[in-house]
């Protein structure tokens, strides 16, 4: 059975990013955002032209998985959450209840972890992608939950070692 980790893009330079990738050992990114494209230079590195050429040299696997992003209603309730909250989406280390909520039902519920994983055959890591520094304020954590789950076994987030300024 593959091994699940999950990495953001915010918070890593470009070189931090795939070291961390090839140190993991991972033969296989899922993409899991609606949109694979990061605004500004700073993360152009994961804009996904970018991304799936500098994997492909690394002979890293590259997937989309739309299917495991959240849709624009749903991630309009993590919006209203923060508006609430007065916390900014790159500040925020947690997800809203209304949000894990409307994802589980939205996504999860729908999605058969145990076929995802026989897609994969022989993928021995498997890295799921998003944007968010922090895995609880990311709907990657409760991809990379599901699947921990079916496989018996544990989940690792790569983070930066510091905040890439």
């Amino acid at each position: 059975m593959p091994k699940i980790i999950t990495i953001g893009v915010y918070g890593f330079s470009e070189d931090e990013f795939f070291v961390q990738l090839k140190a993991a050992n991972v033969d296989l990114l899922c993409d899991i955002r609606w949109r694979r494209g990061v605004r500004g230079s700073k993360y152009a590195f994961a804009n996904h032209k970018r991304l799936a050429a500098r994997l492909e040299e690394m002979g890293v696997a590259y997937i989309h998985r739309r299917d495991l992003a959240p849709t624009p209603k749903t991630r309009q309730k993590q919006k209203d959450a923060d508006k609430a909250e007065k916390v900014a989406k790159r500040k925020r280390d947690e997800l809203s209840p209304a949000f894990i909520s409307a994802f589980e039902e939205e996504i999860l519920a729908n999605f058969d972890a145990q076929v995802f994983l026989d897609e994969l055959e022989d993928k021995k890591v498997i890295a799921l992608l998003c944007v968010e520094r922090e895995p609880a304020a990311c709907h990657r954590s409760l991809v990379a939950e599901k699947l921990a789950q079916a496989v018996s076994g544990d989940m690792i987030h790569l983070k930066p070692k510091k905040e890439f300024a």
